[in-house]
């Protein structure tokens, strides 16, 4: 295999390795800070896994020149990998707004939730507009969760939280657009703009689940 001639792909490529390592280390990072809620912590480190396994590998597919048929197989583990991102971060999200408990109650749901958006994407011929409609259901509810939490000042970290889905709120808009802009002489398409808007969001992200994680468990 060979690397793409677009040049847009290869940078959609470039910032999925970006996004790829970064949410690699956060999930490593976030491992390792389960003293006082390793629940939690083993929660979002799977979304922050899963989003860089399906990010690796859709390194490889922007990246290569390959066959329909390789492309089309290895959109399987990344289509699923994306719903098991979605389905952990809604379930977080519950956990900080409703506690653990419900949670753990939710999370079976959420699973299925991702196993039906994988089975209706394989379905419909436009499936990715599937993943922008569950992608926006649990962004949606995660906005007014963390928003609320903000108010009410019951959760260390909330305020980075709800800055980080605010931005991955504008970077999926982004990648259901069809922009394209030109920076610095790097072309990017609407997918290379979504990642360079995801990018700055995981920071943020990552440092509200910091404050949270260090904060003392409840009794």
């Amino acid at each position: 295999m060979q690397i793409i001639a677009s040049p847009t792909e290869r940078t959609t490529a470039a910032t999925d390795a970006m996004i790829a390592i970064i949410s690699l280390r956060y999930a490593v990072e976030l491992l390792g800070r389960r003293q006082s809620h390793p629940w939690k912590a083993s929660i979002w480190a799977g979304a922050f896994g899963a989003t860089s396994v399906a990010s690796a590998l859709s390194v490889v597919v922007h990246g290569l020149q390959m066959s329909p048929r390789r492309h089309a197989i290895l959109w399987h583990p990344i289509t699923l990998m994306l719903g098991v991102t979605v389905a952990l971060f809604a379930t977080g999200s519950v956990g900080d707004l409703l506690g653990e408990r419900a949670a753990r109650r939710a999370l079976p749901g959420m699973f299925l939730s991702a196993v039906g958006f994988y089975a209706i994407k394989q379905r419909l011929q436009r499936g990715f507009i599937a993943f922008i409609v569950y992608e926006a259901a649990a962004m949606l509810f995660a906005l007014g969760a963390y928003a609320r939490l903000v108010q009410a000042g019951r959760l260390s970290g909330a305020q980075q939280m709800l800055a980080g889905i605010i931005l991955s709120i504008l970077a999926a808009a982004i990648q259901a657009s069809s922009a394209e802009l030109t920076i610095f002489g790097i072309p990017l398409d609407h997918n290379g703009l979504f990642h360079i808007v995801q990018l700055a969001g995981l920071p943020l992200l990552a440092a509200g689940l910091r404050a949270a994680l260090d904060s003392p468990a409840e009794a």
